[in-house]
């Protein structure tokens, strides 16, 4: 894994200039999920899917035997774990994400830990003051098991220009 040197913002988010195509970052955070976590998501996002929420219904009629972590939950982890380490302090937004995909399941009590790839970046064509970073997402179990992939646009800022000052 490499990593990519830069001085960040002060918040420790990286310029759209400090990242590097090809650049994979291992991120330090890693987070066991719980069936709170599951629970409080899948109600504040008003899922009642009993395949997230219905131990008893998971048990008898799934493959799993047990609730699958809500699938959106997975993925804003995977986005949230990276954020310390890549835009805070320096994303304008998100433009998209793509290619979403959760290979292998999620279970209560598995530990997440998130890589993520620079794999383009551009200018922005609207803005002088803004770059376009493309990252693919991973989130893997305590196992190294891909759990979640995810391919995501985000504006970012450029470093802003030095004003030198003159004494007269």
């Amino acid at each position: 894994m490499s990593t990519i040197p830069a001085s960040t913002h002060p918040r420790g988010g990286l310029y759209f200039e400090d990242f590097e195509i090809g650049a994979t970052l291992r991120h330090r955070l890693t987070r066991t999920v719980t069936q709170m976590d599951n629970m409080l998501f899948s109600n504040m996002t008003l899922n009642p899917q009993p395949l997230h929420i219905d131990a008893h219904f998971c048990a008898t009629e799934t493959e799993w035997g047990k609730p699958l972590m809500n699938s959106l939950f997975t993925l804003g982890l995977m986005i949230g774990i990276s954020v310390n380490d890549t835009t805070v302090g320096t994303t304008i937004g998100n433009l998209g994400m793509t290619e979403t995909r959760f290979p292998a399941p999620l279970f209560e009590g598995d530990t997440v830990s998130v890589t993520t790839e620079v794999v383009a970046k551009r200018e922005s064509r609207s803005r002088p003051t803004a770059g376009i970073v493309e990252f693919v997402h991973r989130a893997y179990n305590q196992d190294g098991t891909l759990v979640a992939e995810c391919r995501r646009q985000a504006m970012m800022r450029k470093r802003p220009v030095q004003e030198t000052v003159t004494e007269v």
